[in-house]
């Protein structure tokens, strides 16, 4: 929620997790089985790893933010380009409404273990880097931050199995997941209730080292993408902050769109344009 779900993926990654660009949004892989099938940790995490691995989307997303009484609302419309791989994860966020923000663009990076990096544009010319330092800091005012919708938590060395729980009137597994030694991250664990039927995360719990939970993504809607899979098409994310909420709602998620490298480049995220579809 990616927070999960790619992102967005991992816990915010495909479609709405991945409508994120999260890493949280994660897509079944069909129709689903009379029965859900019995998984290890190890192949759970394989195979979410694999869906949010999809090489390129483009997704459209609508961000609210309710904070405490008379805080300034936010509300955006983005678009999101991502191109994700085992080798490298790319994310860019535009802001296309309101009009007064129109154009404002986060360029996210992680290749392989190296740390994350990134540029923020404010129009109409102010482009500023992001260390890797700065990825705990808030995406757009939201409870979101630019790790969570980078992230691919189903990619870390240590998977496990810790319970199951009903989520919604649907039965879960819960895998937990830990950061190995070359692995960077804010979290010490993730925690993923998924839907076995469908490969869904219908939730997403990511802790401090100190045992604190730091942020937690509910899905509240499933839907169909582009291709047929079941994806998270609606979320909420709480951080923390006690007196706000965000919630996520994707769509138009497209596959095999086609981009320039210029586009993922600090120049690029200037220009706030759609994709190619791999038909044009």
């Amino acid at each position: 929620m990616h927070v999960f779900m790619k992102t967005l993926h991992p816990l915010i990654s495909r479609a709405a997790f991945a409508m994120l660009g999260c890493a949280l949004v994660v897509s079944s892989a069909g129709a689903a089985d009379p029965a859900p099938p019995a998984l290890s940790a190890t192949d759970l995490a394989t195979r979410l790893n694999a869906l949010q691995q999809d090489g390129a989307s483009f997704t459209r997303l609508r961000l609210e933010v309710q904070g405490p009484p008379g805080a300034k609302r936010i509300a955006l419309q983005l678009q999101i380009k991502q191109r994700r791989t085992e080798a490298a994860t790319e994310v860019v966020y535009q802001v296309l409404w309101p009009r007064e923000r129109k154009g404002e663009g986060v360029l996210l990076r992680k290749v392989g273990n190296q740390p994350a990096t990134g540029s923020l544009f404010v129009p109409p010319d102010t482009v500023r880097p992001l260390a890797p330092t700065q990825m705990k800091e808030s995406l757009f005012g939201s409870d979101l931050s630019y790790e969570d919708v980078l992230e691919n938590f189903f990619a870390w060395e240590h998977q496990a199995i810790v319970g199951t729980e009903v989520v919604d009137r649907v039965n879960c597994q819960i895998l937990e997941s830990k950061p190995g030694k070359r692995e960077r991250s804010t979290y010490a664990a993730v925690r993923t209730w998924v839907d076995m039927r469908r490969l869904v995360p219908l939730r997403v719990e990511k802790y401090l080292s100190s045992g604190q939970l730091a942020r937690r993504i509910d899905t509240t809607r499933v839907s169909k993408d582009d291709i047929d899979r079941q994806v998270p098409a609606h979320l909420t994310v709480r951080g923390p902050r006690n007196d706000s909420v965000t919630t996520l709602e994707g769509s138009r998620l497209r596959h095999g769109v086609l981009y320039a490298d210029r586009e993922f480049t600090p120049e690029g995220i200037k220009e706030l344009t759609p994709p190619r579809s791999a038909s044009d």
